[in-house]
């Protein structure tokens, strides 16, 4: 557009009656160097890998590209240039709150053997398109059986209320629950029913942070297999899918850890739905 040959008009005349900067016409692009070709060369692999694995950190990213002779110590660097992470656990749900009472950890030494033996709960967070949402879910420990759920865009103790109660209507009474020490979980509200039932109350406390281990295990379960799979946009789409997930996940998803059986399969074996057991 702009002719330097031009018999009549400058170049800076040019330039002004175009609407351009000047500096714009002499504006050289400047050549990348063979560094930075190989680095956006290894970042389009990051992306490449985080596609398929999102909770993949550096680490395990560069184990990946070991084949491309990256270091950790490059991959983090260049993670960090693109502000790319690995999705992972953030915030602190395990709160105590403030003057809460607290409860003795009756679980250690004690052999679980019976289906409503042992309820354990748990609240996870999960991010929508709208914002952060929070799950909780109660699990029977010995069959691995997830009993109920609810979800809730305040982090307020009554949808941690009726999932439990939804849990004692549908399975009957627990003899031991077990929490951490959670502002929800250590409310008024909550512990009310769990004394009205006669349940004895377990809370983990310091240094114990596997104590939950088998809510944490359903939470990585869930996110992996389904959530950040699926990449639910709203409030109801995430109840609709969480509920089919947690259908399979009881009814058909095979576990290891019960030699193969599912925990619906487990739960039924040795425990009528209602009936209960001084199994404490």
């Amino acid at each position: 557009m702009v002719e330097p040959e031009h018999s009549e008009l400058s170049i800076r005349r040019q330039c002004e009656l175009l609407g351009i900067p000047r500096g714009k016409y002499y504006y050289k692009p400047k050549e990348t160097s063979k560094k930075e070709d190989r680095e956006l060369f290894i970042l389009m692999e990051i992306l490449a890998v985080l596609r398929d694995r999102p909770f993949y950190g550096y680490r395990k990213i560069a184990h990946a590209l070991s084949h491309l002779n990256v270091t950790r110590k490059q991959v983090r660097r260049i993670m960090r240039k693109a502000g790319l992470r690995a999705i992972y656990p953030g915030k602190n749900l395990s709160r105590p709150r403030r003057g809460a009472a607290k409860y003795p950890y009756l679980l250690k030494d004690k052999t679980i053997w019976l289906p409503n033996q042992l309820w354990a709960s748990d609240i996870t967070y999960i991010r929508l398109s709208s914002g952060t949402v929070y799950l909780v879910s109660i699990i029977d420990v010995y069959s691995r059986k997830i009993l109920s759920f609810r979800v809730s865009n305040t982090m307020d103790a009554e949808f941690c209320v009726a999932a439990l109660e939804e849990a004692i209507l549908n399975y009957g009474i627990p003899c031991i629950f077990n929490t951490d020490q959670g502002s929800q979980f250590s409310s008024d509200a909550f512990l009310s029913i769990l004394k009205d039932y006669d349940i004895q109350i377990s809370m983990d406390g310091k240094n114990r942070a596997l104590d939950n281990i088998y809510v944490e295990r359903f939470w990585r379960s869930l996110k992996y297999e389904d959530i950040y799979l699926k990449d639910y946009q709203s409030m109801r789409e995430l109840k609709e899918g969480v509920a089919r997930y947690i259908h399979f996940y009881n009814s058909e998803r095979f576990h290891e850890s019960l030699s193969y059986e599912t925990p619906d399969s487990i739960y039924a074996s040795k425990f009528s739905v209602g009936e209960l057991e001084d199994v404490a």
